[in-house]
């Protein structure tokens, strides 16, 4: 079992230490935590997010499988007003059936020009809805809700 007083470590490349405090800070919201000449630190939903410098590492693939990271909301009005600041601040989402490929991968049509949102699962335990964005690196996060929580884990 998690002590709630750890915090889980995930590190990612960057190309830019200014262009990623822009992105997760002030577009994205998260916490600043500290910054060196060579990486910068988040509060990521409590947990801790390292962007290191390293131009070279970057991906040009946006397919989200096998590396993407992300939260799992537990409270759907979280998740709500997650994609409300999402929208007020104009993040661009990726559209899984153009981006990905998934054209025979989501379980409904995906309306793109309003909410982005995607339904994975329908009618099955594991039915949640799902968004994907891009950092300016091309690292890509995932946001999701499921509607049965016991399907989190």
């Amino acid at each position: 079992m998690r002590n709630p007083d750890n915090a889980f470590h995930v590190a990612i490349p960057c190309g830019d230490l200014d262009e990623a405090v822009k992105f997760y800070n002030e577009k994205l919201g998260f916490k600043l935590a500290r910054r060196y000449p060579d990486r910068v630190t988040f509060d990521f939903f409590g947990d801790q997010l390292v962007c290191h410098l390293n131009p070279s590492k970057l991906s040009k693939d946006k397919n989200p499988y096998p590396r993407h990271l992300g939260i799992t909301f537990y409270d759907k009005e979280e998740f709500d007003s997650f994609i409300r600041l999402l929208t007020e601040r104009q993040i661009e989402l990726l559209d899984p059936v153009t981006e990905f490929g998934w054209e025979n991968q989501t379980d409904e049509p995906m309306d793109y020009s309003e909410s982005q949102i995607g339904t994975r699962f329908k009618d099955m335990a594991e039915e949640h809805l799902t968004i994907f964005l891009s950092d300016p690196f091309n690292n890509i996060l995932e946001f999701k809700y499921y509607f049965d929580p016991r399907m989190m884990h």
